[in-house]
Formats: structure tokens, sequence, C-alpha cells
């Protein structure tokens, strides 16, 4: 990637979002439903892009990992065997004045700089009090003791609440796959070591959700259970961890904005034997926050959901004539982040002048051609109808011949129409002006550095094609 310098901040790219229909505010007619969002027709594409590649580089293009789309609702069992009632925790103060709420752990990294995680809320409640550390809304050091949080959604089966089954809105994708391991090993024809994996909506009732997209009370994620062999675990971690290195270098973030940090053993959930997380720098105050995690979670999940089953989930290896329970290796990707991580890495402010020769501000998203929202434009010169004949005749062929978002917009002079897509992030546009008509070229103009060549126009359908895999 072209070094270039850095423009981007979390306010610029919420405002792109909704003025360009990536992302809009939740119920925003009724007022908005604070830390909800819902993605508009740009926002939809970006999102359906990162997932489908996904689910080609880690699902299609590989023999070991099949797939799952496991339901939002499960037996209440599996978030006891799991931990998630006991363990799904948050440590969480109040003020006592103005009544707002933290997570403790934040507030102390965010004022003092300090790593806390895996700290128990008494030691936090002592590094607050010893620090002083006051209301980050009202000033008062009215702080409350830090106490435990948990964050699972309770809801009910059953028409009446009180007679209903309480059951929980999933934390988490895994357990899912945890729980039909037995079932895809008996039908999937899988051999360890194999994966399972899953895209699907994850809920969680965070205390200080914010920041945009970053920390949502309903997200989704992209994950994998890796099950190998207990003794192969640490080199198959390390393979997940080249893995998900590649992941990142495919969806083209600039690498000097990732970082992979190693769990200290205090910090460890209670599942992880290691674990580390694919950090990325955020500009501003939020720094480097979890972007992916990688975490090897031994055979605790599957233990425990044989414990409280009754179920054996033993795995038998004929190669080797044996039964155990397998290892699991778990990568981790969020899709919502992997969004804004990508806008956010994408997005950049060009000087240059418009077509009068007037100074202004290009803004530009660099996606790359793969995961871009809209991947191609047709643009006629001039609304005449000899021009709209012709483009109309190409958007249909590219629309019937590409599997991608392409656009066509023949309002507004064409400068402007090239500033928008700019702006939204298509790399390629096809302007068909009256050389066409006399040669049947077009001209191909480039997001990233403006430049124009001319292209036959029977050619564009596989020129777009082999730029957008």
């Amino acid at each position: 990637m072209t070094e270039r310098t850095r423009t981007a901040t979390m306010d610029k790219i919420a405002a792109l979002s909704k003025r360009r229909g990536f992302v809009f505010p939740g119920s925003e007619i009724y007022g908005g439903l604070a830390n909800t969002w819902d993605y508009g027709p740009l926002g939809v594409e970006l999102k359906r892009n990162v997932k489908d590649l996904w689910w080609r580089t880690f699902v299609h293009r590989r023999r070991d990992i099949v797939g799952i789309d496991a339901g939002i609702l499960m037996h209440p069992r599996v978030w006891e065997a799991s931990g998630h009632v006991e363990s799904f925790n948050d440590p969480l103060v109040d003020c006592k004045t103005c009544k707002s709420r933290f997570r403790a752990d934040h507030l102390i990294e965010e004022r003092l700089g300090l790593h806390v995680e895996g700290k128990s809320p008494a030691e936090m409640t002592e590094i607050i009090q010893s620090a002083g550390l006051r209301c980050p809304v009202c000033g008062n050091a009215t702080l409350t003791e830090a106490r435990q949080f948990n964050m699972m959604f309770r809801t009910t089966i059953g028409p009446v609440e009180e007679t209903g089954v309480s059951v929980y809105l999933r934390p988490e994708t895994a357990q899912a796959m945890f729980v039909q391991y037995k079932n895809i090993v008996a039908t999937g024809r899988v051999k360890v070591p194999f994966g399972i994996a899953q895209i699907g909506k994850a809920f969680r009732n965070e205390i200080t959700p914010g920041n945009f997209i970053f920390r949502l009370l309903e997200f989704e994620q992209m994950e994998i259970e890796y099950f190998v062999r207990p003794e192969a675990s640490a080199d198959a971690f390390d393979a997940w961890l080249s893995d998900m290195r590649g992941w990142v270098r495919l969806i083209g973030l600039d690498e000097a904005h990732v970082r992979v940090r190693e769990h200290e053993a205090d910090e460890l959930s209670h599942y992880s034997s290691r674990t580390v997380d694919f950090e990325y720098l955020f500009p501003g105050p939020m720094g480097w926050r979890e972007l992916y995690g990688l975490a090897n979670r031994s055979d605790f999940d599957l233990r425990q959901h044989q414990e409280y089953s009754g179920d054996d989930l033993t795995y038998f290896d004929q190669a080797e004539n044996r039964r155990y329970l397998p290892y699991v290796i778990e990568p981790t990707f969020g899709v919502d982040r992997t969004c804004l991580v990508l806008m956010l890495d994408a997005y950049d402010e060009e000087a240059t002048v418009d077509i009068n020769g007037k100074p202004e501000t290009r803004v530009v998203l660099r996606f790359e051609p793969r995961i871009a929202p809209c991947k191609a434009a047709v643009l006629p010169l001039m609304k005449k109808p000899e021009l709209s004949a012709v483009a109309r005749g190409l958007f249909e062929e590219l629309d019937a011949s590409v599997d991608a978002y392409v656009d066509y917009d023949e309002t507004g002079n064409i400068g402007k129409r090239y500033r928008r897509q700019d702006e939204i992030g298509t790399p390629f546009c096809f302007t068909i002006d009256y050389d066409t008509l006399e040669d049947r070229t077009v001209t191909v103009r480039m997001r990233d550095d403006m430049s124009q060549e001319r292209l036959p126009l029977a050619d564009v359908p596989a020129w777009l094609a082999e730029r957008i895999v």
C-alpha cells in the first residue's frame, strides 16, 4: 500500500457513512436508540463482500472446514456448561451523582494507561480509589465500587412471562459449533483436524458501547472452531496465526495499523491456554484496540458439554486407534469491526481542482477492489439518448455477467459523478462518450490516481472481472 498521511477520524467516517448510505443511526425518526445502527445500501454491500470473501477463503477454498448456521436461541444449560452464566461478566462502576455507568477496566485504561484485564473488581476498585478517578461525565469523585455485571440478554419462551422458560440471546457463535460437533462428525465425513465455520449475530448487553460501530449491543461474527489432536494444538495455533495475517493482507489493511499482542497469563479467559489479539491502531484517543482474536480453547468446551449433557463427545481416531477429546483452535473475526477499519484505512483526502480549475478537496475511499461495495459505475458523458442507450446496454451486460454491485448514473455533470464514486470507493468508472459511438471504445477512469485509458467496449466485462476477484 502506498504510504500516505492519515486523514481519517471516527467522526468523519460516521458522517460519510450517513451521507452516502453506509451506516445509519438506528430508529432515527423516533429519536434513535442509543448504540444501535442500521446498514444502508452501500454498507450492506461492503458487509456482504467481507462475509463472502471470508467464506470463500476459509470454507470453499479449504477441504478441512465445513459450515453451519445455528439458531440464536439455545438451551439454557448450554450457557451454564460454557461458563457464561457464571463468568461472562464485565466490571461495572456507577456514578452516584449523575447515575452514569462505566466499565471499570476501560475507565482505568483510558485515564491511567494501565492494562487491567483479568484483575478482580476489588483490585480495580483499589486502583480507582487510589488514583482518585472522577466520573468522566460530571467530574465528581463519586464512583461506586466495581462489581460484576453479566452481559447476556435474557428473554422468555412462552406466552406468559411468569410461566415461560428463560433463555438467552447468544453472546457468541462458538457454542453452537461445540453443541453440533457430534452431528458434524457423524454426517460431515470429516476427520481431525477439521473445522466448523459460522457467520452470525451475537448479542451483548455492553455497559459502555460506543465509538460508532466498534462496540455494539448486537454484532456479527465470523468464527471457526478448528478441532485438532491435543498434541498438535500448538502447531495448529501458529498455522492459524499465519492465516489470519494473510487475511489482513487480503482485505488491504495497512499492516502498519495492525499488530499482534499476546495475552498475559493473568488476562486469559477461563477456557483459554493461549490467546493473541490482532489489534488495530484507531485514530485519536482510541489508539490500539482489539480487532480479531485467536485462542487455544484446549478441550474445555467439549469436556464441559460432555459433562453437562451426558453425551460422549470423544473422537475415535481410526488411524491411531484411540479416543480423545480434541483440542480447539478458535480464530474469531468481527464483521462490524472489519467494516469499520476498512473504511478508516481506505479514507483519504486529497487536494485537487474541479473541472473549472478551482481548488477542492477530493474525498476518496481507497478500498481494495475485491471488497469495495460498488465495483464499477457506468456513466454516459451526458444525458443524451444516443449515449444513454449504449451505456444502458453496457450496464445490463455487466449486471448479467459480473457477480457484484455495479452502479449506473447519468444525473449531473461528469465531474460531480466522478467525485461521488470516489467518495463511495468505486474503483472503476466506464464513461460512454461520442467517441464510443464511432470506435466502440469506452474511457476507463481509475479511482486511485484518476488516470484514464480507452478500452474496447466488448472487453469491459472480462477486464472488470479480472480486477475484482
